[in-house]
């Protein structure tokens, strides 16, 4: 298995690479040439680890193993999901040009800033209508297929969720 530090210098150097233009255009290069553009990101995977002078394919087995190995350093877990979010928004804006990943960033940034909205007026509710609130919220996710939009419930929906537990016979015609 690969220790911390070598994960930590894969993450933070795979990071950088993503970020540089001509990794991005090469990225994007395979993708007009109808590549996947996951075999380019796990090919400069590969670089990295032959850069650090460990054998590939043991590092990419290594990859499939770090939330057994690792699961209780909650660092190196944050780190590992950022390097996976990374590997996958290189993948999309490879996919997707510039202009459509950037109003897709945009999009989620405004679904996040929503999410913390309400998850910031959740927290103001007694405990018992937070859990009626979240199963709620969870009801609807699983209804929409996990549909983005279902992540988000209105000021409105919560409080009438409130409203029916607080009395439980309110019945809307």
């Amino acid at each position: 298995m690969l220790s911390r530090e070598q994960l930590l210098h894969l993450f933070n150097r795979f990071s950088y690479l993503t970020s540089q233009p001509d990794v991005k255009k090469r990225i994007a290069d395979a993708v007009e040439d109808n590549l996947e553009a996951v075999a380019v990101t796990t090919a400069i995977q590969e670089e990295i680890f032959l850069e650090m002078g460990i054998d590939p394919r043991f590092g990419l087995s290594c990859l499939g193993k770090v939330n057994m190995i690792y699961e209780n350093d909650q660092e190196l877990m944050i780190h590992f999901y950022k390097f996976v979010a990374k590997e996958e928004m290189a993948c999309d804006e490879a996919q997707l040009g510039p202009d459509e990943f950037a109003e897709r960033v945009r999009y989620q940034k405004k679904q996040q800033e929503q999410q913390l909205d309400m998850l910031k007026l959740v927290r103001k509710f007694a405990l018992d209508d937070q859990y009626a609130i979240l199963d709620k919220l969870h009801q609807h996710m699983e209804n929409s297929n996990f549909d983005i939009e279902a992540l988000v419930l209105s000021t409105e929906q919560i409080q009438e969720i409130v409203r029916r537990r607080v009395s439980p016979l309110y019945n809307p015609r």
